[in-house]
Protein backbone atom coordinates (compact mmCIF):
# COMPACT_ATOMS: atom_id res chain seq x y z
CA UNK A 1 0.00 0.00 0.00
CA UNK A 2 1.80 3.12 -1.07
CA UNK A 3 -0.03 6.36 1.14
CA UNK A 4 0.71 9.46 0.39
CA UNK A 5 0.33 12.48 2.93
CA UNK A 6 -0.30 15.96 2.31
CA UNK A 7 0.56 19.28 4.24
CA UNK A 8 -0.80 22.85 2.27
CA UNK A 9 0.05 25.14 5.30
CA UNK A 10 0.99 24.99 8.91
CA UNK A 11 2.45 28.37 9.83
CA UNK A 12 5.90 28.41 7.98
CA UNK A 13 7.00 24.96 10.27
CA UNK A 14 7.55 21.53 9.11
CA UNK A 15 4.60 19.82 9.69
CA UNK A 16 4.45 17.48 12.70
CA UNK A 17 1.06 16.25 11.32
CA UNK A 18 2.85 14.43 8.39
CA UNK A 19 5.66 13.17 10.52
CA UNK A 20 3.74 11.54 12.91
CA UNK A 21 1.53 9.80 11.04
CA UNK A 22 4.48 8.54 8.70
CA UNK A 23 6.35 7.06 11.87
CA UNK A 24 3.37 5.25 12.46
CA UNK A 25 2.63 3.51 8.96
CA UNK A 26 6.02 3.23 8.47
CA UNK A 27 6.59 0.75 11.56
CA UNK A 28 3.58 -1.44 10.26
CA UNK A 29 5.59 -1.76 7.32
CA UNK A 30 3.51 0.69 5.13
CA UNK A 31 5.18 2.84 2.24
CA UNK A 32 5.05 6.56 2.85
CA UNK A 33 5.73 9.66 0.58
CA UNK A 34 5.16 13.57 2.27
CA UNK A 35 4.37 16.35 0.68
CA UNK A 36 4.43 19.75 1.90
CA UNK A 37 2.81 22.09 -0.59
CA UNK A 38 4.02 25.44 1.46
CA UNK A 39 7.58 23.90 0.60
CA UNK A 40 7.39 22.18 -2.24
CA UNK A 41 5.22 21.62 -5.84
CA UNK A 42 2.90 18.74 -5.76
CA UNK A 43 4.68 15.62 -6.66
CA UNK A 44 2.38 14.19 -9.98
CA UNK A 45 4.72 11.11 -10.02
CA UNK A 46 3.81 10.91 -5.88
CA UNK A 47 -0.16 11.50 -6.43
CA UNK A 48 -0.17 8.78 -9.36
CA UNK A 49 1.43 6.21 -7.20
CA UNK A 50 -0.61 6.69 -4.57
CA UNK A 51 -3.59 4.50 -3.23
CA UNK A 52 -4.36 6.42 0.05
CA UNK A 53 -3.82 9.98 -0.49
CA UNK A 54 -4.76 11.98 3.27
CA UNK A 55 -4.86 15.41 3.32
CA UNK A 56 -3.78 16.92 6.73
CA UNK A 57 -6.00 20.05 7.32
CA UNK A 58 -5.11 21.68 11.28
CA UNK A 59 -6.66 24.98 10.59
CA UNK A 60 -9.14 27.49 7.92
CA UNK A 61 -6.33 28.28 5.53
CA UNK A 62 -5.02 24.59 5.15
CA UNK A 63 -8.35 23.29 4.48
CA UNK A 64 -8.98 25.80 1.67
CA UNK A 65 -5.94 25.27 0.24
CA UNK A 66 -6.13 21.75 0.47
CA UNK A 67 -9.62 21.95 -1.18
CA UNK A 68 -7.90 24.13 -4.01
CA UNK A 69 -5.13 21.20 -5.07
CA UNK A 70 -8.02 18.50 -4.95
CA UNK A 71 -9.22 18.95 -8.16
CA UNK A 72 -5.66 18.33 -9.71
CA UNK A 73 -5.07 15.19 -7.49
CA UNK A 74 -8.06 13.67 -8.14
CA UNK A 75 -7.24 14.26 -12.15
CA UNK A 76 -3.92 12.69 -11.62
CA UNK A 77 -5.57 9.52 -9.51
CA UNK A 78 -9.01 9.12 -9.83
CA UNK A 79 -8.89 5.92 -8.07
CA UNK A 80 -7.30 6.63 -4.84
CA UNK A 81 -8.92 6.38 -1.36
CA UNK A 82 -9.23 9.73 -0.16
CA UNK A 83 -8.61 11.21 3.75
CA UNK A 84 -8.58 14.35 5.65
CA UNK A 85 -7.78 14.50 9.40
CA UNK A 86 -7.46 17.36 11.81
CA UNK A 87 -9.58 19.84 13.62
CA UNK A 88 -11.38 20.85 10.37
CA UNK A 89 -12.23 17.80 8.56
CA UNK A 90 -14.73 16.77 11.25
CA UNK A 91 -16.62 20.22 11.29
CA UNK A 92 -16.57 19.80 7.92
CA UNK A 93 -17.25 16.27 7.46
CA UNK A 94 -20.07 16.62 4.88
CA UNK A 95 -18.67 19.03 2.98
CA UNK A 96 -15.76 17.02 2.73
CA UNK A 97 -17.53 13.67 1.95
CA UNK A 98 -19.37 15.61 -1.04
CA UNK A 99 -15.83 16.23 -2.72
CA UNK A 100 -15.18 12.36 -2.42
CA UNK A 101 -13.67 12.06 0.79
CA UNK A 102 -13.73 8.21 2.22
CA UNK A 103 -12.45 8.73 5.76
CA UNK A 104 -12.30 11.74 7.81
CA UNK A 105 -10.51 12.24 11.47
CA UNK A 106 -10.14 14.53 14.19
CA UNK A 107 -8.01 14.97 16.92
CA UNK A 108 -5.44 11.90 17.58
CA UNK A 109 -5.71 10.80 14.35
CA UNK A 110 -2.09 8.73 14.04
CA UNK A 111 -3.96 5.07 15.51
CA UNK A 112 -7.39 5.77 13.30
CA UNK A 113 -5.67 6.48 10.64
CA UNK A 114 -2.96 3.51 10.40
CA UNK A 115 -6.39 1.59 10.75
CA UNK A 116 -7.99 2.92 7.49
CA UNK A 117 -5.17 2.75 5.61
CA UNK A 118 -5.29 -0.84 6.88
CA UNK A 119 -8.85 -1.38 5.59
CA UNK A 120 -8.02 0.00 2.22
CA UNK A 121 -5.09 -2.69 1.87
CA UNK A 122 -7.42 -5.37 2.73
CA UNK A 123 -10.26 -4.12 0.43
CA UNK A 124 -7.91 -3.46 -2.76
CA UNK A 125 -6.96 -7.21 -2.08
CA UNK A 126 -10.70 -8.32 -1.97
CA UNK A 127 -11.72 -6.67 -4.72
CA UNK A 128 -15.17 -7.80 -4.27
CA UNK A 129 -15.33 -5.74 -1.49
CA UNK A 130 -17.33 -2.51 -1.81
CA UNK A 131 -14.80 0.38 -1.99
CA UNK A 132 -16.30 2.61 1.18
CA UNK A 133 -16.11 -0.60 3.39
CA UNK A 134 -15.05 0.38 6.73
CA UNK A 135 -16.59 4.01 6.35
CA UNK A 136 -19.17 6.11 5.33
CA UNK A 137 -20.20 6.47 2.02
CA UNK A 138 -19.72 9.77 0.54
CA UNK A 139 -22.92 12.48 1.61
CA UNK A 140 -24.12 15.27 -0.37
CA UNK A 141 -23.14 18.57 0.47
CA UNK A 142 -25.29 20.26 3.17
CA UNK A 143 -23.63 23.76 3.46
CA UNK A 144 -23.60 22.73 8.03
CA UNK A 145 -21.48 20.67 10.02
CA UNK A 146 -22.71 17.18 11.53
CA UNK A 147 -20.85 16.70 15.28
CA UNK A 148 -17.96 15.51 15.38
CA UNK A 149 -16.95 12.30 16.82
CA UNK A 150 -16.20 12.04 20.36
CA UNK A 151 -13.95 9.12 21.15
CA UNK A 152 -10.35 10.41 21.47
CA UNK A 153 -8.02 8.00 22.26
CA UNK A 154 -5.33 8.08 24.71
CA UNK A 155 -2.27 7.03 22.62
CA UNK A 156 1.09 5.88 23.46
CA UNK A 157 3.21 8.05 20.32
CA UNK A 158 5.99 7.21 18.95
CA UNK A 159 9.02 9.08 17.62
CA UNK A 160 7.77 11.36 14.30
CA UNK A 161 9.87 10.56 11.18
CA UNK A 162 10.71 13.59 9.16
CA UNK A 163 12.59 11.87 6.64
CA UNK A 164 11.56 13.30 2.99
CA UNK A 165 10.26 16.31 4.83
CA UNK A 166 11.95 19.60 2.65
CA UNK A 167 14.93 20.61 5.62
CA UNK A 168 14.31 22.59 8.11
CA UNK A 169 16.39 25.64 6.93
CA UNK A 170 13.54 25.93 4.52
CA UNK A 171 11.01 26.90 7.13
CA UNK A 172 10.11 29.89 9.25
CA UNK A 173 13.60 31.31 11.16
CA UNK A 174 13.96 32.84 14.65
CA UNK A 175 15.24 35.81 14.15
CA UNK A 176 17.14 36.61 17.43
CA UNK A 177 18.34 40.01 19.02
CA UNK A 178 21.91 39.09 18.48
CA UNK A 179 21.16 39.63 15.07
CA UNK A 180 21.33 36.16 13.78
CA UNK A 181 18.77 33.78 12.25
CA UNK A 182 18.07 30.59 13.92
CA UNK A 183 16.91 27.57 12.33
CA UNK A 184 13.70 26.34 13.88
CA UNK A 185 12.00 23.11 14.57
CA UNK A 186 8.45 22.16 15.39
CA UNK A 187 7.16 20.06 17.65
CA UNK A 188 4.00 19.21 20.43
CA UNK A 189 3.72 18.10 23.84
CA UNK A 190 0.54 17.89 23.92
CA UNK A 191 -2.49 18.33 22.22
CA UNK A 192 -6.00 19.71 22.73
CA UNK A 193 -6.99 22.19 25.34
CA UNK A 194 -9.04 22.08 28.87
CA UNK A 195 -10.67 25.06 28.00
CA UNK A 196 -13.58 26.41 25.56
CA UNK A 197 -12.93 29.61 24.01
CA UNK A 198 -16.63 29.99 21.87
CA UNK A 199 -14.30 30.75 18.84
CA UNK A 200 -11.33 28.13 18.83
CA UNK A 201 -11.42 25.74 16.34
CA UNK A 202 -9.96 23.20 19.27
CA UNK A 203 -13.15 23.07 21.02
CA UNK A 204 -15.50 21.28 18.79
CA UNK A 205 -13.07 18.41 18.50
CA UNK A 206 -11.56 18.13 21.90
CA UNK A 207 -14.46 19.73 23.71
CA UNK A 208 -12.47 20.81 26.87
CA UNK A 209 -9.97 17.46 26.98
CA UNK A 210 -6.26 17.37 26.31
CA UNK A 211 -3.98 14.68 25.45
CA UNK A 212 0.21 14.29 26.42
CA UNK A 213 2.86 13.55 23.97
CA UNK A 214 4.91 11.12 25.97
CA UNK A 215 7.81 13.13 27.43
CA UNK A 216 10.51 10.73 25.28
CA UNK A 217 8.57 10.93 22.65
CA UNK A 218 9.03 14.53 22.76
CA UNK A 219 12.27 14.81 23.52
CA UNK A 220 13.44 12.20 20.95
CA UNK A 221 11.90 14.21 18.53
CA UNK A 222 13.70 17.71 19.73
CA UNK A 223 17.05 15.48 19.96
CA UNK A 224 16.49 14.38 16.28
CA UNK A 225 15.76 17.84 15.37
CA UNK A 226 18.58 19.38 16.73
CA UNK A 227 21.07 16.74 14.66
CA UNK A 228 19.20 18.47 11.85
CA UNK A 229 20.45 21.91 12.36
CA UNK A 230 17.60 23.15 14.93
CA UNK A 231 18.88 25.74 17.00
CA UNK A 232 15.30 26.89 18.77
CA UNK A 233 11.92 24.98 18.95
CA UNK A 234 8.32 25.99 18.58
CA UNK A 235 6.23 23.97 20.97
CA UNK A 236 2.73 24.27 19.19
CA UNK A 237 0.81 23.09 21.91
CA UNK A 238 -2.48 25.14 22.10
CA UNK A 239 -1.48 26.15 25.94
CA UNK A 240 1.52 24.22 27.32
CA UNK A 241 0.42 24.68 30.76
CA UNK A 242 -2.39 23.14 30.47
CA UNK A 243 -0.20 20.16 32.07
CA UNK A 244 1.96 22.12 33.53
CA UNK A 245 4.00 19.57 35.61
CA UNK A 246 4.32 17.64 31.90
CA UNK A 247 5.02 21.02 30.66
CA UNK A 248 8.22 22.08 32.96
CA UNK A 249 9.31 18.44 33.44
CA UNK A 250 10.03 18.46 29.52
CA UNK A 251 11.54 21.70 29.01
CA UNK A 252 13.82 21.22 32.32
CA UNK A 253 15.33 18.13 30.63
CA UNK A 254 15.29 19.72 27.17
CA UNK A 255 17.27 22.37 28.68
CA UNK A 256 19.72 19.74 30.62
CA UNK A 257 20.52 17.83 27.46
CA UNK A 258 20.70 21.18 24.95
CA UNK A 259 21.95 24.04 26.75
CA UNK A 260 21.94 25.94 24.04
CA UNK A 261 18.92 25.67 22.75
CA UNK A 262 16.03 28.48 22.90
CA UNK A 263 12.40 27.56 22.60
CA UNK A 264 8.63 29.76 22.64
CA UNK A 265 5.43 27.86 23.95
CA UNK A 266 1.91 29.24 23.34
CA UNK A 267 0.07 29.82 26.63
CA UNK A 268 -3.55 30.99 27.99
CA UNK A 269 -3.39 34.63 29.79
CA UNK A 270 -5.15 33.42 32.86
CA UNK A 271 -2.24 30.37 32.86
CA UNK A 272 0.47 33.11 32.56
CA UNK A 273 -1.14 34.47 36.30
CA UNK A 274 -2.50 31.08 37.82
CA UNK A 275 1.14 29.63 36.98
CA UNK A 276 3.22 33.10 37.50
CA UNK A 277 5.84 31.57 39.87
CA UNK A 278 6.82 29.22 37.07
CA UNK A 279 7.72 32.30 34.62
CA UNK A 280 11.25 32.48 36.07
CA UNK A 281 11.88 28.49 35.09
CA UNK A 282 10.86 29.22 31.27
CA UNK A 283 13.40 32.06 31.17
CA UNK A 284 15.90 29.70 32.80
CA UNK A 285 15.51 26.83 30.77
CA UNK A 286 15.61 28.73 27.64
CA UNK A 287 12.39 30.02 26.50
CA UNK A 288 12.52 33.08 24.79
CA UNK A 289 8.96 34.51 24.18
CA UNK A 290 5.58 33.19 24.96
CA UNK A 291 2.64 33.53 22.34
CA UNK A 292 -0.38 34.15 24.33
CA UNK A 293 -3.99 34.68 23.01
CA UNK A 294 -5.13 38.04 24.17
CA UNK A 295 -7.92 38.59 21.29
CA UNK A 296 -9.28 41.89 22.62
CA UNK A 297 -9.38 44.22 25.39
CA UNK A 298 -12.39 45.19 25.71
CA UNK A 299 -14.01 42.63 28.22
CA UNK A 300 -17.31 42.96 26.72
CA UNK A 301 -15.98 41.09 23.73
CA UNK A 302 -13.77 39.13 26.15
CA UNK A 303 -16.98 37.73 27.62
CA UNK A 304 -18.59 36.88 24.24
CA UNK A 305 -15.84 34.56 23.31
CA UNK A 306 -15.18 33.60 26.41
CA UNK A 307 -11.35 33.86 26.84
CA UNK A 308 -11.98 33.29 30.70
CA UNK A 309 -9.64 36.51 30.99
CA UNK A 310 -10.33 40.67 31.55
CA UNK A 311 -8.28 43.15 30.44
CA UNK A 312 -6.84 43.75 33.84
CA UNK A 313 -5.88 40.35 34.12
CA UNK A 314 -3.80 41.28 30.42
CA UNK A 315 -2.07 44.34 31.76
CA UNK A 316 -0.90 42.65 35.17
CA UNK A 317 0.68 39.88 32.65
CA UNK A 318 1.75 42.35 30.76
CA UNK A 319 3.73 43.75 33.94
CA UNK A 320 5.15 40.73 34.98
CA UNK A 321 6.79 40.30 31.60
CA UNK A 322 7.96 43.54 31.88
CA UNK A 323 9.65 42.97 35.22
CA UNK A 324 10.90 38.91 34.23
CA UNK A 325 12.67 39.49 31.79
CA UNK A 326 10.72 37.52 29.04
CA UNK A 327 8.99 38.84 26.01
CA UNK A 328 5.41 38.66 25.36
CA UNK A 329 4.10 38.20 21.89
CA UNK A 330 0.01 38.84 21.80
CA UNK A 331 -2.60 37.69 19.59
CA UNK A 332 -5.98 40.11 18.24
CA UNK A 333 -9.07 39.20 17.23
CA UNK A 334 -9.30 42.57 16.23
CA UNK A 335 -12.22 42.70 14.27
CA UNK A 336 -15.20 41.10 15.94
CA UNK A 337 -18.99 42.11 15.29
CA UNK A 338 -19.26 43.20 18.79
CA UNK A 339 -16.03 45.87 18.17
CA UNK A 340 -16.32 49.43 17.42
CA UNK A 341 -14.68 52.15 15.69
CA UNK A 342 -13.91 53.86 18.53
CA UNK A 343 -13.17 50.53 20.58
CA UNK A 344 -10.61 49.45 17.79
CA UNK A 345 -8.77 52.57 18.52
CA UNK A 346 -8.59 52.25 22.43
CA UNK A 347 -6.94 49.30 21.54
CA UNK A 348 -4.24 50.56 19.25
CA UNK A 349 -3.90 53.11 22.01
CA UNK A 350 -3.73 50.38 24.50
CA UNK A 351 -1.23 48.75 23.09
CA UNK A 352 1.13 51.42 22.71
CA UNK A 353 0.78 52.53 26.04
CA UNK A 354 2.07 48.81 27.03
CA UNK A 355 5.17 49.28 25.07
CA UNK A 356 3.99 46.69 22.61
CA UNK A 357 4.28 47.85 19.03
CA UNK A 358 7.00 45.98 18.55
CA UNK A 359 6.34 42.52 19.99
CA UNK A 360 2.93 42.11 17.87
CA UNK A 361 3.18 41.36 14.69
CA UNK A 362 1.11 43.68 12.06
CA UNK A 363 -1.11 40.70 10.88
CA UNK A 364 -2.79 40.82 14.36
CA UNK A 365 -4.16 44.42 13.77
CA UNK A 366 -5.98 42.98 11.01
CA UNK A 367 -7.36 39.56 11.79
CA UNK A 368 -10.91 39.25 11.51
CA UNK A 369 -13.32 36.57 13.67
CA UNK A 370 -14.12 33.47 12.00
CA UNK A 371 -17.03 31.74 12.26
CA UNK A 372 -16.03 28.19 10.73
CA UNK A 373 -18.13 25.02 10.71
CA UNK A 374 -18.88 24.02 14.48
CA UNK A 375 -17.87 26.84 16.00
CA UNK A 376 -19.64 27.89 19.65
CA UNK A 377 -19.88 31.53 18.47
CA UNK A 378 -23.20 29.96 17.02
CA UNK A 379 -24.48 29.25 20.46
CA UNK A 380 -24.80 33.58 20.69
CA UNK A 381 -28.74 35.04 20.02
CA UNK A 382 -27.24 38.30 18.42
CA UNK A 383 -24.54 35.76 16.19
CA UNK A 384 -27.12 33.63 14.93
CA UNK A 385 -29.15 36.34 13.53
CA UNK A 386 -26.13 38.09 12.20
CA UNK A 387 -24.95 35.15 9.94
CA UNK A 388 -25.45 34.21 6.57
CA UNK A 389 -26.00 30.28 5.16
CA UNK A 390 -22.52 28.67 5.57
CA UNK A 391 -20.66 29.21 2.72
CA UNK A 392 -19.17 26.40 1.50
CA UNK A 393 -16.18 27.80 -0.63
CA UNK A 394 -15.05 29.99 2.12
CA UNK A 395 -15.57 27.53 5.20
CA UNK A 396 -17.61 30.00 7.31
CA UNK A 397 -20.69 31.27 8.35
CA UNK A 398 -20.18 34.80 6.69
CA UNK A 399 -20.93 37.85 9.09
CA UNK A 400 -20.97 41.77 8.08
CA UNK A 401 -20.76 44.54 10.96
CA UNK A 402 -23.71 45.96 11.96
CA UNK A 403 -21.52 49.57 11.47
CA UNK A 404 -20.30 49.11 7.77
CA UNK A 405 -17.53 51.78 8.47
CA UNK A 406 -15.84 48.89 10.54
CA UNK A 407 -16.10 46.67 7.92
CA UNK A 408 -14.49 49.62 5.64
CA UNK A 409 -11.83 50.03 8.53
CA UNK A 410 -10.95 46.29 8.33
CA UNK A 411 -9.99 46.28 4.38
CA UNK A 412 -8.31 49.44 4.96
CA UNK A 413 -6.38 48.06 7.71
CA UNK A 414 -5.27 44.75 5.75
CA UNK A 415 -4.17 46.69 2.83
CA UNK A 416 -2.03 49.38 4.79
CA UNK A 417 -0.32 46.03 6.23
CA UNK A 418 0.01 44.06 3.08
CA UNK A 419 1.45 47.13 1.85
CA UNK A 420 3.88 47.71 4.77
CA UNK A 421 4.47 44.16 5.26
CA UNK A 422 5.35 44.47 1.06
CA UNK A 423 7.97 47.61 1.31
CA UNK A 424 9.35 45.59 4.56
CA UNK A 425 8.50 48.84 6.81
CA UNK A 426 8.88 48.30 10.31
CA UNK A 427 6.46 47.26 12.50
CA UNK A 428 6.15 50.72 14.07
CA UNK A 429 5.40 52.48 11.15
CA UNK A 430 3.02 50.04 10.20
CA UNK A 431 1.03 50.02 13.64
CA UNK A 432 1.02 54.11 13.04
CA UNK A 433 -0.49 53.55 9.75
CA UNK A 434 -2.94 51.50 11.03
CA UNK A 435 -3.38 53.94 13.93
CA UNK A 436 -3.70 57.21 11.36
CA UNK A 437 -6.14 55.27 9.29
CA UNK A 438 -8.57 53.99 12.06
CA UNK A 439 -8.61 57.34 13.80
CA UNK A 440 -9.85 58.88 11.28
CA UNK A 441 -12.35 56.35 9.90
CA UNK A 442 -13.28 57.22 13.45
CA UNK A 443 -13.50 61.08 13.26
CA UNK A 444 -10.68 61.25 15.65
CA UNK A 445 -7.73 63.94 15.28
CA UNK A 446 -4.71 62.39 14.05
CA UNK A 447 -2.06 62.15 16.57
CA UNK A 448 2.11 61.36 16.45
CA UNK A 449 3.28 58.49 19.06
CA UNK A 450 2.96 60.04 22.24
CA UNK A 451 5.82 60.65 24.45
CA UNK A 452 5.98 57.49 26.31
CA UNK A 453 9.21 55.70 26.48
CA UNK A 454 9.54 52.44 23.59
CA UNK A 455 10.33 49.42 26.17
CA UNK A 456 11.84 47.63 23.17
CA UNK A 457 12.83 48.28 19.72
CA UNK A 458 12.05 45.62 17.17
CA UNK A 459 16.07 44.41 17.63
CA UNK A 460 15.87 43.40 20.94
CA UNK A 461 12.84 40.91 20.36
CA UNK A 462 13.01 37.77 19.18
CA UNK A 463 10.18 36.57 16.63
CA UNK A 464 9.88 34.11 14.06
CA UNK A 465 9.68 35.35 10.26
CA UNK A 466 6.50 33.69 9.60
CA UNK A 467 3.33 35.49 10.95
CA UNK A 468 0.89 34.02 13.17
CA UNK A 469 -1.87 32.95 11.25
CA UNK A 470 -4.31 30.72 10.54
Amino acid sequence: MNVLLISTYELGRQPFGLASPAAWLRAAGISVTCLDLSREPLGESAVRQAEFIAFYIPMHTATRLAVRVLPQVRRLNPNAHLCFYGLYAPVNEDYLRGLGAGTILGGEFEEALLEAVRRESERRLAPGRGENDGTKAPQPRTGGARQPKPALPRLEFIAPDRSGLPPLSRYARLEHPDGTGRVTGYTEASRGCKHLCRHCPVVPVYQGRFRIVQPQVVLEDVRRQVAAGAQHITFGDPDFFNGIRHALAIVTALHGEHPALTYDVTIKVEHLLKHAAHLSTLRETGCLFVTTAVESLDDRILERLQKGHTRADFLRVADLFRKGGLHLSPTLVAFTPWVSLGGYCEMLDEIEALGLVENLAPVQLGIRLLIPAGSRLLELEDVQRLVGEFNEAELVYPWKHPDPRVDELYAKVQDTIQLGIQNKEPRRAIFSSVREAARKMAGLSATRFSALPILASRASIPYLTEPWYC
